[in-house]
């Protein structure tokens, strides 16, 4: 027993809560730089990069809501100035802005939200999320609005508590940041300001004298990178006042009109409940604890074990009524562990509930549905699955890591085409055996409507060699060069074309629902099955 204890002793002096914290820290850089261009761009990576070397090359870029707020554009131009244009350059600044996430935590423990024990599974599931690492490796928007979010919460929450003006600059800071990545942050804003404002009106938070004062030098930070932003630092004033000061002809004016138009059009659309699947792919005991925090929550005294066995006389003695047994063990832990009432958590779980539901409806509600949308539900649900943390839960929520590390390699760190709903339309690794045939040739024809990323890769003068056409054409003029490679979509080809060799490779490719609607739980525990795929036919000069 005295062996047991000193090693117990040493183990709580080697592994301090700080210590613990700094590994999972460590454990975020790891994953999200670890090899960040194992895979080849998605289709909207290259596009965003695309931009963003045409706006360092050519100083050209203006808003276009179809693509999203500037502050990426302006950030991987910057990137790319400093260390070179590429696929690992691009995707730094997300793995940056990823990883800061985690930190971000730990202040929100030191103001006392939060304990420790919440506070290390809160940085770990965010460190080893599946949807929080694979995002964290992919160059769009969503992963710098939601460091922005994150960094804005811990803001508003050290001004509340220490009043000072710092505090409101950095608050200002990050949502005049948020405000120029996406345009859905606005409902994020107005989610904290309904709650913050109704704390405030029933005292719960109480403001600095001063904060008039603090609040009109943060609006007009937000306003200042607003309009540099937006207007390319002047190069664009009509961004802001409209073309011609018609203010709904161009610009931001436009976002609103722009995303409800795609919401009803569905272009890319699905089922009210679509991030459900997603979750329990994916998120299984984040989904799960912050069900039960939740249930927590609205039933203040909810005990899953004392559910259970409800639920077990129900099913064996029709009754719902606990033992005097079960009444007696009951009242026997309630006297040993009395209820600690803390009032600054319970205002703060509040807001992440209050959050997390807004967050959940919002984006169940949009007709848009895409993957990398959860992560911005997965942030307050990851702090909801910890609400009156007990052992239990934390022994589920460790348990659990195991399930969110084996995703988490699965779909980050495998260098091949995997059947998975997190990847979109991913580009196919096929496509580096497409390339390395463009690289071996003097002289390629592209007549294809379907070629992205290909623009990224052969940006520069090394687009030269290359003939685009659209479309398919007639052989006499796709041929009319002798050309080494000559590139078609399969579904507008031809069965040969004499002097050619023909191979059909994968351009990009996305899980298949219907190809699998049929074995979805063997497809669960294998993730394997038919995907669905657009194709090119590579024709090669035979010699």
């Amino acid at each position: 027993m005295e062996k047991a204890a000193f090693f117990s002793s040493k183990l709580k002096q080697i592994f301090t809560f700080e210590r613990v914290f700094l590994l999972i820290f460590l454990l975020a850089i790891i994953l999200r730089f670890w090899h960040p261009d194992l895979k080849l761009f998605h289709h909207d990576e290259a596009i965003h990069s695309w931009f963003s070397f045409n706006l360092l090359t050519k100083g050209s870029w203006i808003y276009d809501p179809s693509y999203h707020g500037p502050f990426l554009y302006y950030v991987t131009a910057g990137m790319f100035s400093l260390f070179g244009a590429s696929d690992l350059v691009a995707r730094l600044l997300p793995a940056l802005f990823g990883t800061l996430l985690v930190p971000l935590v730990y202040f929100i423990y030191r103001l006392g939200y939060i304990t420790r024990a919440q506070t290390l599974i809160i940085a770990l599931f965010l460190t080893i999320s599946p949807d929080m690492v694979y995002f964290s490796r992919f160059l769009r928007h969503d992963i710098f609005m939601l460091f922005f979010t994150m960094l804005l919460l811990v803001a508003l929450l050290y001004y509340f508590e220490r009043g000072q003006l710092r505090y409101a600059i950095i608050a200002a800071i990050a949502a005049g940041g948020a405000l120029c990545c996406k345009e859905e942050m606005p409902f994020i804003l107005l989610i904290f300001i309904t709650f913050f404002g109704y704390a405030i009106w029933k005292k719960r938070i109480n403001l600095p004298p001063q904060w008039k004062n603090d609040l009109i030098i943060g609006l007009l930070i937000i306003f200042g990178i607003l309009v540099a932003l937006y207007s390319a630092f002047g190069m664009h004033p009509e961004t802001l006042v409209g073309q011609n000061f018609q203010i709904n002809s161009t610009g931001w004016y436009q976002a609103v009109d722009h995303w409800v138009s795609m919401s009803n059009e569905q272009r890319l659309g699905g089922p009210f409940y679509f991030y459900i699947p997603l979750y329990l792919l994916y998120e299984v005991p984040i989904f799960l604890l912050a069900i039960l925090g939740t249930l927590q929550f609205m039933f203040e005294d909810f005990n899953l074990i004392l559910a259970g066995k409800r639920l077990k006389n129900w099913l064996f003695k029709r009754r719902f009524e606990l033992s005097i047994n079960d009444l007696a063990l009951t009242s026997q832990a309630q006297l040993r562990n009395p209820k600690i009432i803390n009032h600054k958590s319970d205002l703060f779980f509040q807001l992440c509930i209050y959050w997390m539901i807004l967050t959940m409806a919002f984006y169940a509600y949009v007709g848009e549905k895409v993957p990398w949308l959860i992560i911005h539900q997965l942030l307050p649900m990851s702090f909801v699955a910890v609400y009156k943390l007990n052992w239990q839960k934390a022994a589920f929520a460790l348990i659990g890591c195991l399930f969110l590390i084996l995703i988490t390699w699965h779909v980050a760190f495998i260098p091949a085409d995997i059947n998975e709903p997190i990847v979109q339309v991913q580009n196919s690794e096929d496509l580096r055996q497409v390339m390395s045939i463009m690289d071996n040739s003097s002289q390629v024809v592209l007549a294809s409507e379907d070629y992205w990323p290909l623009p990224w890769y052969y940006r520069g003068d090394r687009w030269d060699k290359i003939t685009f056409y659209g479309q398919k054409q007639e052989i006499d003029l796709l041929t009319k060069n002798s050309p080494g490679v000559i590139i078609l979509h399969d579904t507008e080809s031809y069965n040969t074309i004499p002097g050619y060799n023909k191979t059909t490779y994968k351009l990009d490719y996305w899980f298949s629902y219907y190809d699998n609607q049929n074995r979805l739980l063997d497809y669960y525990f294998h993730r394997d099955g038919t995907m669905g795929s657009i194709n090119l036919d590579v024709f090669t000069k035979q010699y």
